[in-house]
């Protein structure tokens, strides 16, 4: 075939497959789902705190998730947005139908995600041909809010959220063993005014300042780690598979400060707060 015309088939290819997965995400009522990320809201969500400068390396073309600037040109598989793309985009297709070499693309690194700085082109067509894997040279833009591959903007505000938490308690330096994930967006902050509420309680006890790190320590010994080891020993999480441990623990939290405060009884435990939940879970919801 005419490289030419292979081009052209190339490229209406690529562009009815980005139309029947934008009308996908549409019938889905997920349109966030098809969104290329745009790196300058991925930055400022995290925070990032230090750059690395990695070199030329090898990179997983689907671990590459979205650009500087570019980020409505393409969607999240980097098929084109838009008609007026297909001139550079058929002249790429044909030089690497033709095996010829190309310059490595520039991407950030955050996580296990990439951005392309340079190279949108390249990596569409890579993408399309299914290349597996394209040389670039990468700067990792560290920041304390974990981030994979599989972030869409949906996650945003919570990662946004993550990261205000952190900047207030430093979970993740003290406590790295606990996964920080959230179902609802609000619970990040319920959960600091939570510890820094604990943390006043020991101010007052210990008539000292405490610093955020034995706060937290003492906040995980006594109040989070009987609880957590509860919910795991129970199979809590059985009975709702679409939460997280931290979920949970909140709920339990609370529910117990609302049954004491029901019953004017402060001795009522976290135990009988968790009975109290699950008699209201349908038994089918539960695991055997």
């Amino acid at each position: 075939m005419d490289p030419h015309e292979q081009s052209d088939r190339d490229f209406s290819r690529a562009r009815r497959k980005a139309f029947l997965r934008r009308i996908g995400a549409y019938l889905r009522r997920d349109p966030g789902s098809n969104q290329l990320l745009s790196f300058d809201e991925v930055k400022g969500a995290l925070g990032a705190i230090s750059q690395v400068y990695l070199g030329l390396r090898e990179v997983p073309v689907s671990k590459i998730v979205g650009s500087v600037g570019r980020h409505r040109d393409f969607d999240r598989a980097f098929l084109p947005s838009k008609p007026d793309l297909g001139t550079r985009w058929r002249r790429i297709d044909e030089i690497m139908h033709r095996a010829e070499e190309l310059p490595p693309v520039s991407l950030y690194k955050i996580g296990d995600a990439y951005f392309v700085q340079d190279g949108n082109h390249r990596v569409s067509v890579a993408r399309q041909q299914g290349v597996e894997m394209i040389d670039a040279e990468v700067i990792e833009l560290r920041s304390r809010v974990p981030v994979d591959s599989a972030l869409t903007a949906r996650d945003l505000l919570h990662k946004l959220e993550h990261r205000h938490l952190l900047e207030r308690l430093p979970i993740d330096r003290v406590l790295p063993e606990i996964k920080v994930e959230f179902s609802d967006v609000a619970d990040y902050r319920r959960l600091a005014t939570y510890i820094e509420a604990h943390g006043f309680r020991v101010t007052q006890l210990w008539r000292r300042y405490v610093s955020p790190e034995e706060i937290l320590r003492d906040w995980y010994e006594y109040g989070y780690r009987p609880i957590s080891e509860m919910i795991r020993e129970d199979r809590i999480l059985d009975a709702f598979p679409d939460r997280t441990e931290l979920d949970l623990y909140l709920w339990i939290v609370y529910h117990r400060e609302r049954l004491a405060l029901e019953a004017r009884d402060e001795k009522i435990s976290p135990q009988a707060a968790k009975d109290d939940i699950l008699k209201n879970v349908p038994r089918r919801r539960r695991r055997s």
